[in-house]
Formats: structure tokens, C-alpha cells, sequence
């Protein structure tokens, strides 16, 4: 009996049907490695990230920080790749559209969260950012097949800016907390009650940079963070077309 089990499992496992073991992993171009490389970076900023505000530690933060610059270097790089090895693929191009969203799209929001951009309707922002974000990366990937390209292959020019330019609102982040403008972690005051609780933020208004305002009771908006707003309008904009390098 397990004799003839035994040849039921091999003829199973040799089925010319079932593909062959890490058959994805062995796909992988070299670029969709490099590709790779900018979604470890994406994963590792949110972590640090974390990590920085579980131990109040500003060293945490700002490996967080540099993780986003090292992610455009393998952005940039990837393609680069791809077109030395003619190797692009759908694969590929998903790939890349995942890691730019982890790298570009979360990481920068949960870094705003991290510096104090908090309160609820800066949580509403940073989601707005997100989602801008994410939409923008679904449309270049529905619409890249349609535009108009060069002599060698490449789109001549990107609809609204491309998502790495979210290093930019990360850059001002890093600044204002080498600077002293966040990050203050002296005796956090907590003062607010109710179903949004969870979201008191850890840091006096006075240490948020850029302060604080009302807009109605109980709705504070830290005015910074509005610079997320602006960056997920651009990024959603088909009237603004940049030239790709």
C-alpha cells in the first residue's frame, strides 16, 4: 500500500503540467532584482520608522529617512538595467509599481505620521496622499501601452509627476528634524478624549513644526502637512505632462 502511494506522489510531483520549483524566483530578470531593492528600502523605512517611535530614538529615524533616497537610486537604476539587458516584462513593470508604492507612497506618509502629522485631519490628508499615489501608479500601468514613445521605446513624458518625487516632502521632514523643529519627546501631553483617542498625537503643538490650527472645535490641522496634498494633486494631474529624462 505505500509502496503504491509512494508512486502516485512521484508521478504527482512530476506532473510536466506543475511548474518547477522557484520557477518565479528564476523568472526574475536582473533588473526585477534591482527592482527589489527599492521595495526592501520601502519595508525598512516603515520599520525604522516604527522603531523610532516605539524608542524615541531620532537615530531610528533618520536610517528611515535615507532609505527613501537609496529607494530613487534603485529606481532609477532598474530601468537603466532593463534597457541594457532588453529585458522589460509585465512582470517587471508591476514589480516596479509595487516597490514605488511601498517606497514612494506609504513610506512617506507613515514618516509624516512619525514626525507628528497626527491629528485627524492630518490623517485624512496623508490617506488622500496615499490613495493619490496609488491611482497615479494604476493609470501610468493602464495607459503606458497608449502613450507616445521615442525612437527607442521609451514614454516621452509622464502624466502629473512621477511618485518619486515624494523624496522631496521627506527631504523638508529630515531637515525639520535635524533642525529641532519635531521631535521633541519632553513629558507628551495627551488632552483629548472620545472616539478619536487613538489618535492624540505624542508631541505639544509648539514642537510640530509650523504649529497648529483650529478649523472647527475639536478639528486641529497641523498646516505642514498640506505639502502631502499638494504633492497627490500634482501626482493625479493629466494636464501636467513632465519630459522623462
Amino acid at each position: 500500500m505505500s509502496s503504491h502511494s509512494s508512486k502516485q506522489v512521484k508521478r504527482k510531483t512530476s506532473d510536466p503540467e506543475l511548474p518547477s520549483r522557484f520557477s518565479m524566483v528564476r523568472s526574475f530578470q536582473l533588473a526585477d532584482f534591482v527592482t527589489l531593492g527599492n521595495g526592501v528600502c520601502g519595508c525598512l523605512s516603515l520599520m525604522f520608522a516604527m522603531k523610532a517611535l516605539i524608542t524615541q530614538n531620532t537615530d531610528f529615524l533618520f536610517t528611515s529617512f535615507w532609505c527613501i533616497p537609496v529607494g530613487v537610486f534603485f529606481d532609477f537604476l532598474d530601468g537603466r538595467v532593463a534597457r541594457w539587458k532588453n529585458s522589460s516584462s509585465l512582470l517587471g513593470q508591476e514589480l516596479d509599481s509595487l516597490a514605488d508604492f511601498c517606497s514612494f507612497g506609504i513610506a512617506p506618509a507613515v514618516l509624516g505620521f512619525a514626525c507628528g502629522f497626527q491629528k485627524m485631519l492630518d490623517l485624512v490628508v496623508l490617506t488622500y496622499f496615499v490613495c493619490c499615489g496609488l491611482a497615479r501608479l494604476a493609470r501610468y500601468n493602464a495607459t503606458v501601452a497608449a502613450m507616445p514613445k521615442d525612437s527607442g521605446g521609451k514614454v516621452k513624458f509622464f502624466e502629473g509627476t512621477p511618485i518619486p518625487t515624494t523624496l522631496v516632502i521627506v527631504g523638508v521632514l529630515a531637515y525639520g528634524v535635524s533642525c529641532g523643529k519635531f521631535w521633541r519627546f519632553a513629558n507628551p501631553v495627551y488632552q483629548h478624549e472620545g472616539p478619536f483617542a487613538v489618535f492624540s498625537q505624542a508631541f505639544t503643538p509648539e514642537h510640530v513644526w509650523g504649529g497648529e490650527i483650529t478649523l472647527f472645535p475639536g478639528y486641529e490641522l497641523h498646516p505642514l502637512v498640506l505639502m502631502y496634498g499638494v504633492s497627490g494633486t500634482l501626482m493625479i494631474s493629466r494636464r501636467l505632462r513632465i519630459p522623462k529624462p
